[in-house]
């Protein structure tokens, strides 16, 4: 056979990868992974439960976080799946189109997380620059049509992604740095041409990511611009303090995802670092942001004192 036609051998499978050089400990390793992932899924299932069940809680705050909540479940039950299975079974490969599948979800998932994230700065903005119009501006109606774009915007900007990498050849070396499937890992390993899918994943992640990380910032030097200007000390910590929740869930989400996708582009980096990177970027918002939220938020922090005392 010609090495043309070699070249353009597309593998059945891709493999992923649990963490390399700990092979031989993944079953060890397996426990502090089935932690996190129960650790997420109670404690978003928390969040979404005193949220709907207390009527103190039906707030744009709380609406907002609850959307949070299902983003954060949504991305622990889809890499939830391979990640134990290579650590438990040893399942290291996936078929293409279960990983284009699961890529579509999870980045769509993030895309979604980041438009709730910059939806959340605004609620804090409007609560602390114009909390006179906080309640005629963050309505019911409008909260959820914000949520509807967040979500349309995710799955349409997304779905491109799986159609693209339909059209590549697979070739040679098709095991992924990762323990589930991302668009930047599963493109680098096509052996065709693949500038369509940098560019327009580099074009959708400025204009969408980047877009909503400004927003924050924005928001957030306003927030602190109407906060100084506020007479009382004790008025000037309050406020703030309503921003800290929110604040450690944009920098738990943003930062690893910046240096994740800083490592897939430059590709200086060793594999395990872009292992620990992806699994940080996926694994610690959903598991840090109820913790986070119920320990910083006190009406939060109040309702799930009363349930788990009665």
């Amino acid at each position: 056979m010609s090495p043309v036609n070699d070249s353009k051998s597309e593998p059945a499978v891709f493999l992923l990868t649990g963490i390399p050089g700990l092979e031989d400990i993944h079953l060890w390793i397996s426990i502090p992974f089935c932690l996190i992932y129960l650790t997420s899924i109670l404690g978003n299932s928390v969040i979404l439960f005193i949220t709907k069940t207390d009527p103190n809680l039906h707030e744009p705050m709380y609406i907002f976080l609850s959307m949070l909540a299902v983003t954060d479940l949504g991305l622990s039950i889809s890499t939830m799946p391979t990640t134990l299975g290579i650590f438990w079974f040893n399942s290291r490969e996936i078929s293409l189109d279960a990983c284009f599948a699961q890529l579509f979800f999870i980045n769509s998932l993030t895309f979604i997380e980041s438009s709730i994230l910059m939806s959340m700065a605004f609620d804090r903005f409007v609560a602390i620059c114009n909390p006179l119009r906080y309640a005629s501006i963050l309505t019911p109606p409008r909260i959820a049509k914000m949520g509807l774009v967040s979500l349309l915007r995710g799955v349409v900007l997304v779905l491109p992604f799986p159609v693209l990498l339909k059209q590549h050849q697979y070739c040679q070396v098709n095991a992924l740095s990762q323990s589930y499937c991302l668009h930047q890992g599963v493109m680098r390993l096509a052996c065709s041409d693949i500038r369509v899918n940098i560019i327009y994943g580099f074009f959708i992640t400025v204009s969408s990511v980047g877009l909503d990380l400004l927003l924050i910032l924005v928001s957030y030097v306003m927030i602190l611009k109407t906060v100084l200007s506020l007479a009382s000390r004790t008025e000037c910590l309050k406020a703030l303090n309503t921003c800290v929740s929110h604040l450690c869930a944009v920098l738990l989400f943003y930062i690893p995802g910046i240096s994740l996708s800083a490592i897939y582009r430059f590709r200086k980096s060793s594999p395990l670092v872009q292992n620990f990177l992806g699994n940080l970027y996926l694994l610690i918002p959903p598991l840090m942001n109820p913790i986070v939220y119920s320990v910083k938020t006190k009406p939060i922090r109040a309702r799930i004192m009363r349930v788990f005392v009665n």
